[in-house]
């Protein structure tokens, strides 16, 4: 199993080196179209290679999706650990429980033997 991961990991990276080579010409990026940026006076824009631009756009979305998914899970987190205090409550008052047991039955064996001696 191991081994399938390395080839799949390898073939992966293969192919993304193989899109950067083919993506080398610089894009221009602009933050805003045109005449709205013009009208408000943020002209920004920057140049790089489409590469980049491909490889940071997946970085961005598989980041947004992790954030997204780590937002939306928030309730079952919290869940999980209002569960796991419970059973740690839970744990201790049957520990002080059974600890109550013995000494009442320690209690009851002396009662028992000073029946018997009676």
């Amino acid at each position: 199993m191991r081994y399938i991961r390395y080839v799949f990991l390898g073939s992966l990276g293969l192919l993304l080196v193989s899109v950067a080579f083919a993506n080398r010409d610089a894009v221009t990026l602009s933050l805003l179209p045109d005449a709205f940026a013009n009208l408000i006076g943020l002209n920004y824009t920057i140049e790089m290679p489409l590469f980049v631009v491909i490889l940071g756009a997946i970085i961005a979305g598989l980041l947004i999706g992790f954030v997204w998914e780590w937002l939306r899970e928030y309730k079952h987190r919290a869940e999980a650990a209002r569960k796991s205090q419970e059973v740690q409550d839970l744990s201790r008052q049957l520990k002080r429980e059974k600890r109550r047991a013995d000494t009442a039955e320690q209690k009851d064996e002396v009662l028992a033997l000073l029946d018997e001696a009676s």
